[in-house]
């Protein structure tokens, strides 16, 4: 399906010759496409994405690839920062407080396989708006299906529990930049752990522990 042209004038070319290495996917807090789109084409808003994905899956491009999308805001990923500049941004219509529908959830599996392709984006690469910047975003949330993506090479997920250790230095191999523990506990679990309750546990670390494990399996890959 191709997408509709819908264009914002939110963007601006990639700095330092830099290409696509990130995909981050976010939800547009907002209640419905109509609403989304007025949002990231508003040039007093300036926030923009190059995609935008309904509920019932229609797909719409805001942005050529090839520039500058203003969705990721600051924060960093890897020890990388403007990752506005290093990364494709996409929307799903959501509010937060709902599931992801499958129609939407298939347009997106669809499109990141694509866009994976055409840079070479590995799985570890597929990140959260809450990834990069713990400290001030929660989308796309506890509700977003991460294990999903996994199954299918679009996105990483913990093999199993690994030994214990600090949560924090697992967290950092990953790639989460530095932010307050309640903060990159919480980012954390909504990537890897939506179940987790209460204070840092165990469990916690463990997860966090493999996954930083799978992390660098995937980089030698």
């Amino acid at each position: 399906m191709q997408p509709i042209w819908y264009p914002s004038p939110n963007f601006g070319p990639r700095r330092g010759g830099l290409t696509p290495s990130l995909i981050v996917i976010h939800y547009t807090g907002m209640r419905g496409a109509p609403d989304a789109l007025a949002r990231l084409c508003d040039p007093a808003a300036e926030v923009s994405a190059h995609y935008v994905i309904g509920t019932d899956g229609q797909l719409w491009q805001l942005v050529a690839e090839e520039m500058r999308a203003w969705h990721a805001g600051a924060g960093a990923w890897c020890g990388m920062g403007d990752i506005n500049s290093r990364s494709i941004g996409i929307e799903l219509v959501n509010s937060g407080a709902q599931p992801f529908p499958e129609p939407q959830m298939q347009r997106l599996e669809t499109l990141l396989r694509a866009v994976m392709a055409r840079y070479a984006i590995p799985v570890s690469q597929v990140i959260g708006h809450s990834d990069m910047a713990p400290e001030r975003k929660e989308d796309p949330g506890p509700r977003f299906d991460w294990q999903r993506l996994a199954r299918q090479g679009l996105g990483l997920w913990p093999e199993g529990l690994a030994d214990e250790r600090p949560l924090a230095q697992s967290c950092a191999e990953i790639g989460f930049p530095q932010a307050a523990p309640d903060k990159l506990l919480q980012a954390f679990r909504f990537r890897f752990y939506a179940t987790g309750q209460g204070p840092e546990t165990v469990q916690d670390r463990r997860r966090a522990a493999a996954v930083a494990a799978g992390f660098r399996a995937s980089q030698r890959r």
